[in-house]
């Protein structure tokens, strides 16, 4: 071939290669879809530069086969070979007795920093001729297209998870307002009743639960719950479990009724996936009794003429078995004041530095230093306490507290 009719060969192919990569540069800015940027690789790998057959291969939570071509009618469903993953280089195929280096010859990774994205597999179709494949003149033009390729469907699957975690961000959040939406609003605040909660979930909603309903100018019933689990599943069947005691409340205030119907509404909503931990008590004002029933739930503390005792009494969670066989209905009859802290787990499972957990002595310890404080410094005061003891730690789960002051008898 004359000196001449190479150089317009190559300066042909050299601006063929420039077009191909304005074309793909335009389209990645106009945001062609994936299988639009697929099917202009192939086009140009095909057909302008005569690669005979190519299959790409892309992670995605798995390694799939993005496209192949050259394989005829009989095209074979071509899987992907952990061999690949020791390449780091352009290299040629030596698999021994492999699938794919049967079919091909050469591989191009596509790696970011460390971690591989992509591998591209060339081979010709008309292996038998003497001149070099195009697979190997265009090597490294090839090379550039893939990165070039590979980068942008890369970028369109982040462009697609950033929206989605966006999404769900949205959700959460609006998740978390309606949640904060079913705790009461205005809690007990007078002389007689102080009454106060704090709720920190472990993620941006969570499965505990209190309320405090006023039935008439004496009669309050209260409670705090905490669903196994954490996140949305625990936030929802939580919801549910408001929802079923506020309903209930409506005709009956026997605190066994109530939980013998809620334990059968967490057995139909949660299939026995997923358990709750109850603390009911209803407290009358005139009679001066405070009845509860304690579904295994961690023991409300209660603080009594300078005594300590724990509400333990009760029945099993809520949520195990469809029949609860025996259920204990306590009732604490006061005569003077007393301070009642109600928690959940995350409060007590938390770990300091040293791996040892908030104990039941310290709470005590923190509800007598603090006893002359309102229900909401109390409450305060204990996080914080929780917060310096965990120090670099996260708390394991939500928590959540309920905090109850009778001082005056005569209100």
């Amino acid at each position: 071939m004359p000196e001449s009719s190479k150089i317009n060969e190559q300066k042909q192919i050299q601006d063929l290669k420039l077009n191909a990569l304005l074309e793909v540069t335009k389209a990645i800015n106009n945001n062609f879809s994936t299988s639009q940027l697929l099917d202009l690789f192939q086009e140009i790998l095909e057909n302008r530069l005569g690669v005979g057959k190519l299959a790409l291969f892309s992670f995605d939570n798995e390694w799939k086969c993005l496209l192949k071509y050259g394989f005829g009618k009989d095209s074979p469903n071509i899987q992907f070979e952990s061999e690949l993953l020791n390449i780091t280089e352009i290299n040629t195929i030596n698999f021994g007795h492999s699938e794919l280096s049967k079919q091909f010859e050469i591989v191009i990774p596509v790696f970011h920093k460390k971690t591989p994205l992509a591998f591209v597999l060339l081979s010709d179709v008309q292996e038998q001729k003497i001149e070099l494949s195009a697979a190997i003149k265009h090597l490294p033009f090839i090379q550039t297209l893939t990165n070039i390729i590979i980068v942008a469907i890369e970028n369109k699957k982040l462009f697609k998870e950033n929206i989605e975690r966006a999404q769900i961000k949205k959700e959460l959040e609006l998740a978390q307002s309606m949640q904060q939406m079913l705790f009461p609003k205005d809690l007990p605040n007078s002389d007689g009743l102080l009454v106060a909660a704090k709720y920190l979930p472990h993620q941006q909603v969570g499965g505990d639960y209190y309320d405090f309903i006023k039935l008439n100018n004496h009669e309050y019933i209260f409670c705090l719950a905490d669903v196994s689990g954490k996140g949305v599943a625990a936030a929802l069947l939580m919801s549910n479990i408001q929802a079923s005691l506020q309903s209930l409340i409506t005709y009956t205030h026997n605190l066994k009724d109530i939980i013998i119907e809620l334990n059968k509404r967490v057995i139909s909503n949660a299939k026995n996936e997923k358990f709750v931990s109850l603390f009911l008590a209803k407290l009358n004002t005139k009679s001066q009794q405070l009845t509860y029933i304690n579904a295994g739930h961690n023991p409300p503390i209660l603080f009594y003429e300078n005594k300590f005792s724990e509400l333990t009494n009760g029945c099993p969670l809520l949520g195990i078995t469809e029949s609860l066989s025996l259920i204990n209905v306590e009732i604490f009859n006061y005569t003077s004041e007393f301070t009642l802290l109600c928690y959940t787990d995350g409060l007590t499972d938390t770990l300091n530095s040293e791996n040892n957990t908030l104990s039941i002595k310290t709470l005590e310890e923190l509800i007598s230093e603090n006893n002359q404080l309102n229900p909401e410094d109390i409450n305060t005061n204990i996080l914080t306490f929780a917060e310096k003891f965990k120090g670099e730690n996260e708390f394991p789960d939500d928590i959540a507290l309920l905090t109850l002051k009778v001082s005056d008898l005569n209100f």
